[in-house]
């Protein structure tokens, strides 16, 4: 039944169903969004084992993997509904979040992808303001440079206009 679902959501972008139902079906339908992310061979028989259609694997390793590429995870969403008239339980729409236009409003930003390790940020950020550093010593130096050039040729300036009045 999942496979099913997730071959829905995949091919219609959107679907609806019970909220259980909904929430099972993200915990089985996000892991294999974030391995579409590597086009590999291994990766595609993986996905196939788990949907066993063609054409919902050519959808996510193509459009889907594409606009989920910079995003770290959440790749669904779950929007609670009414309850059912005939039993009354919870209905839920599960959506693909990068799909639906009303939130979007057509804003895709390609973000550069952070890392969200505590230990690796602390080093690249000394590296980052070490270069920083490097970079505004070496413009100041320059600039220095450009200062003391220009005093030097004004001095010449002064003293050939001096060496001129002398004669």
């Amino acid at each position: 039944m999942l496979s099913n679902m997730a071959t829905s959501l995949l091919k219609h972008k959107r679907i609806t169903t019970t909220l259980a139902k909904a929430k099972a079906l993200r915990t089985y339908v996000e892991p294999l969004i974030t391995k579409s992310k590597t086009d590999s061979t291994h990766s595609r028989r993986t996905v196939f084992s788990y949907l066993k259609d063609k054409d919902a694997i050519t959808i996510l390793f193509r459009e889907i993997s594409e606009k989920v590429a910079n995003r770290p995870g959440g790749y669904t969403r779950i929007i609670k509904l009414a309850n059912r008239l005939g039993d009354n339980s919870e209905m839920a729409i599960i959506e693909l979040v990068d799909y639906n236009e009303v939130y979007n409003k057509g804003e895709v930003k390609a973000e550069k992808k952070t890392t969200r390790r505590r230990a690796g940020s602390k080093k690249k950020a000394e590296v980052a303001d070490s270069e920083e550093v490097k970079a505004e010593a070496s413009t100041m130096v320059s600039e220095k440079e450009e200062t003391s050039e220009k005093v030097d040729e004004t001095e010449t300036k002064a003293e050939s206009t001096e060496d001129k009045q002398e004669d």
